[in-house]
Order: structure tokens, then sequence, then C-alpha cells
């Protein structure tokens, strides 16, 4: 990792002005950046012999960049982008010169510091935006390891800190497990800086309506808004026209605030290349209807976009206050295709367990054997069953967890449209899990077993989920050991809820509390009350945190019985359950 500079107090200076400017009206970006860099005609030498990589241009011709830098600069837009999209590991590997990521990366973003000092000395601040682009493989098909991306992404990330960029975006990105690789990346490089930049995130839409893998809007917050970004938006891949419903989407649900740089409409192809056919006067009518209509805080433009469409756009929104937004988050998991609500309209959330190692022998066998195909039919038969998510636990003696996780995991990613709970006790096995989900899992799970220490289980899992923007499950069990009645279980949830949101940043809403339950049918006098207090404490801690999940191990209350009896109790147990407030 290079050594980066502490943040300057000038540096500081600046994020706060724009996070103010974010605040308080429309921040304008800049557009297209390709098409102005060969419009000059770069030789082949320019690029030392590596055609088409724009981002060697910030070594060898910085006076081109720099120019157009200061055309946009000149047509008004309040920051530009550096010349850096395809600074990041997959994109420079196709020119064999991916250790050249941090150099490009900084000089990118140095030579636009240098051009928005110049034009801030008439007093109005102009700021600089660290282009992180997607790259060109796609970690969800197994194109390139996620971690390799992830690093690759945070070096790309240090050059652009280095070189004094005010903000970073990951943008045009394709593959959710992509975007999150990009944000972990540029994360690490931040707090490995001390820097408090702030990190936003475009997603790219296909005229389909969805992500290229197929994800949709709703998948892509669901997954996206729990890392901590700062804010969200779209760009490229279409024309505002096509934006419009996911915006819509957006600013109902999104906490966070919303940006747009569309392309000038979608391209045309012609006998002298793609053509877009969207001239300046309609992008300034679509950024200003965005801006009334769904309170963006960013816009700009992409693909086609020139200085004169920005110049108009500057024109028609710089008078423009952002209408407040009143957005309606919508908790939740999500595949990389679906988003999964917590709360389920007409009935409780059902979580499949057929894919867990300990609870299913036909799974298990499955697994040891390496029968991958039916361990992924197994999810499917779920799915068909109703299942709203899919437990997949891999833990089993004498395995390797990871390497079984890796397999599974990575399959369930595109095989199955549920979110994924992964179940396990061991760290490295729950990593491997994330790092192969797109989509927002859930942990299963934490609890004070032993203790809340920074070593301990606790700690280092929910660091884990947090870090991953996964919700978590959360047993009341502390170094007691379980929670047998009302008060000890309401009360170990509430020294959860409290240091998962005070502590963690973790909203309560992304806790589901198992208040558990023992076997009723021991015969011994002391386990006769357990359901009742499973029951009681679901109705208290509903009561209390209405916007906290409660989840159950149902079947556990009736284990030891026959198959018949069971079932019986299993039913009265639940309907109980759900009327006490069970999600």
């Amino acid at each position: 990792m290079a050594s980066l500079p502490t943040p300057s107090a000038d540096s500081r200076t600046r994020i706060d002005a724009l996070r103010e400017a974010l605040a308080t009206r429309v921040v304008v970006a800049d557009g297209a950046m390709g098409t102005m860099l060969q419009a000059q005609d770069p030789t082949l030498e320019d690029f030392e012999n590596l055609e088409g990589c724009n981002e060697i241009l910030n070594v060898t011709r910085p006076d081109i960049v720099r120019s157009v830098h200061q055309e946009y600069f000149a047509a008004g837009v309040d920051l530009v982008e550096t010349n850096t999209f395809g600074a990041n590991f997959s994109a420079l590997n196709e020119y064999d010169v991916a250790e050249r990521n941090f150099e490009l990366s900084e000089a990118g973003a140095r030579i636009a510091r240098e051009v928005a000092d110049e034009f801030s000395a008439d007093g109005r601040q102009r700021w600089v935006l660290g282009s992180m682009g997607p790259g060109t493989k796609l970690p969800t098909l197994g194109h390139a390891p996620y971690t390799v991306l992830r690093d690759g992404f945070q070096q790309n990330a240090e050059g652009l800190i280095a070189g004094g960029a005010d903000a970073l975006i990951v943008e045009t990105t394709q593959d959710l497990l992509q975007t999150k690789a990009a944000v972990l990346g540029a994360r690490r490089a931040l707090d490995a800086a001390g820097s408090d930049l702030p990190l936003w995130v475009s997603l790219a839409f296909e005229t389909t309506g969805t992500m290229l893998l197929g994800s949709e809007i709703g998948a892509a917050l669901t997954a996206l808004e729990p890392l901590g970004v700062d804010m969200i938006g779209l760009n490229c891949s279409t024309g505002p026209a096509e934006m419009s419903e996911h915006l819509r989407y957006l600013t109902r649900h999104s906490r966070i605030p919303l940006l747009c740089m569309p392309n000038a409409g979608l391209p045309v192809l012609t006998k002298a290349g793609a053509h877009f056919p969207l001239g300046p006067e309609g992008l300034a009518d679509a950024q200003e209807t965005f801006v009334r209509e769904y309170g963006l805080s960013l816009v700009g433009g992409c693909c086609g976009t020139t200085p004169e469409h920005l110049r108009q756009v500057v024109e028609r929104v710089r008078d423009l206050t952002p209408p407040a937004r009143d957005p309606r988050p919508e908790p939740g998991a999500t595949s990389l295709y679906q988003t999964v609500p917590f709360r389920q309209d007409t009935a409780y959330l059902a979580i499949g367990e057929r894919t867990n190692a300990n609870g299913s022998k036909k799974f298990r066998e499955a697994m040891l054997d390496g029968r991958w195909d039916d361990c992924v039919e197994m999810a499917r038969d779920q799915i068909r069953e109703g299942a709203h998510m899919l437990d997949l636990c891999v833990d089993y003696v004498g395995r390797d967890g990871v390497a079984d996780m890796e397999e599974l995991a990575g399959r369930f990613a595109t095989a199955s449209t549920l979110p994924i709970v992964l179940d396990s006790t061991e760290l490295p096995v729950l990593q491997a899990g994330l790092e192969k989900l797109g989509g927002r899992a859930v942990i299963n799970s934490v609890n004070y077993e032993d203790g809340d220490g920074p070593e301990s289980r606790f700690a280092k899992v929910t660091k884990l989920a947090v870090e991953h923007g996964a919700a978590l499950i959360a047993l009341t069990i502390d170094e007691e050991g379980q929670a047998r009645t009302v008060e000890h279980k309401v009360a170990i949830a509430e020294r959860l809820i409290d240091d998962l949101t005070g502590n963690w940043g973790v909203y309560e809403s992304d806790i589901l509390i198992d208040t558990l339950t023992f076997t009723i049918c021991t015969g011994q006098e002391e386990s006769r009350g357990d359901g009742i207090a499973t029951i009681g404490a679901i109705r208290e801690l509903k009561r209390r945190h209405p916007d906290v999940q409660t989840t159950l191990g149902l079947s556990n209350i009736s284990f030891g019985l026959n198959p018949a009896a069971r079932v019986v109790l299993n039913s009265v147990f639940l309907d109980e359950c759900v009327k006490a407030g069970l999600d």
C-alpha cells in the first residue's frame, strides 16, 4: 500500500464546502471525457503504444487532459471527474500495466486539482471528483477473484486521494459484487489515509430495466446503501428518458442523496460511429425535471455530452433548490436480482433451512460428495415452495468450510433469486460467503456467549457484517448462557440493540432478534414454561422496539416428539408467536 499524506486543512475546508453545497443547492458535474480526449487526436506514441488506454495521457499528455477540465469549468460546472475511469486492476491489466494503477490515478487527480484550484481563484470553489470505473471483469461470473479486484480498487483510490480528489465515485457499475469490491477498496484507502472524503456510487442500468447481470433497482439500493456510501444514483448506459422510473424508486426509498449523469440519449449507430441524439437543451430539460421531481443533489452528463450540454444544464438548475424528500426505507435483504423485505404483507418471513449441512442429511451428503448441482436444486426446491430467504450452512467436522462456502455461495449467487442467510460459527467461512454474494446477506449469528470485548466473536462478526453491509441475527445468549425467562431474554435483547446501534451504527430495522426456545418435551418441570417465555419476550420486545425484526428457529419447541405431534405443536406455537409479533 502506498504511503498517503495526512489530509490538509485546505482539503478539509473543500470537503466541508462540498457537503454544504450538496445540502443546499444542486451541484453540477462535467460530461464525457473519452470523446473529448479523442477529439484532440492523440498519437499512438502519446498512448505509449497502448491505444485506447486514456489514463496513460495523464502522464504523457497532461496538457490534453487539462484542456478538457478547463473547457468544462469554463462552461460553469462545479466539479470535474478525473481521467481515471480505467485506472483499476482489470482494465489496466488488459494492457499489462496493472502495476501503474497508483501512478496513473495520482496523476489524473493532480491534473484536475491544479485546474480546479486555478478556477477557484475567482472565489467560487471548484472540486475534483475521483473517477473509479467498473473495470472489465465481473466477479459474480468468476471473471476475477473478488479480493484481487478489491485491492486494485484500493490502489486506484489511494492514487486519487494522494492527487487531491475531493470525493470518490464508483461509477458505471454493472455487477453488484464488482460494486462492493470497489466501495470496500475505496473505504480501505480512505481509512488508511485518515480521510473522510465523500464516497458515491453510480449504477448503470440497461434498456432492459436492470443492471447487466439482472439486478433490479431495489436490489441495488438494498445491497449498497448499508455500505455507508454518501450518495447513490445513475449514469451511462441510457439517456435520461430511460432513467425516470429508477430515480422515482430511489427518491421514494433511499435515505441518502441522489445523483444522475445520463448519456446524451441512446446511441444511434452510423457510418461514422455511435451518435448520441440528445442535444444540450434536451439534457437541460431532463435534469431540471429530475431535480424538481426527485430532489437530486448532483447532476451531470456521461457519454455524448459536451461542455455545451453542461453549460445549459448549469443555466437551468443553478438557481434551483432541490425539494426535500421524505423517503420510506424498506429494510430487507437481497439476492443479486431482487430485494426481499423483512416484513411480509400477508405472512411471516420464512427462512428455508434445507441447505443447512447440520439440519439436512440430504444436503450434507450432496455437499460431502461434491454434487453441487444437487445442492443448487435443493435451494431451488425451497424457492418453489415459498421460502423468502435461504439458510446456507456448510459447517461439518473435517471439511474445508471456506472452500465449501466459496463453491456453494458462488453458485447460489446466480442460481437463487432469494437472499442468503450465511450460517456459520467460523469467521473465515462467513467472509468467504460475503465475498461471493453481490446481494445483501444476513449473518447468523451473534451473541454474548464470550462477552463483547474487541476479541470476542460478537465484535469480530459484527465488524465483518458492517463492512459488507450485512444484516444480523442476534441471539439472546450472554455470558450466563441462553436466557430462559422473559426478563432475561428482553434484557439481553436490549443490550444487543444498544450495542449494535450505538457502537456499530446498525439500524434497528437491520437487527433480527432471536428470543430462542428450548424443547418443552423433556418431561422436566423446569422446561415447561420455555415456550411461554419465548412468546412473552417477543411481545415485550416488539412493544419496546417496533422497528426491530424478530426471528425464531420454530421447530426447536417440539424436539423429541413423534412427527405427527411435532406438526401440531409447531403449528400452535407458530400461531401464538405471530400474534405476539414474530416477523
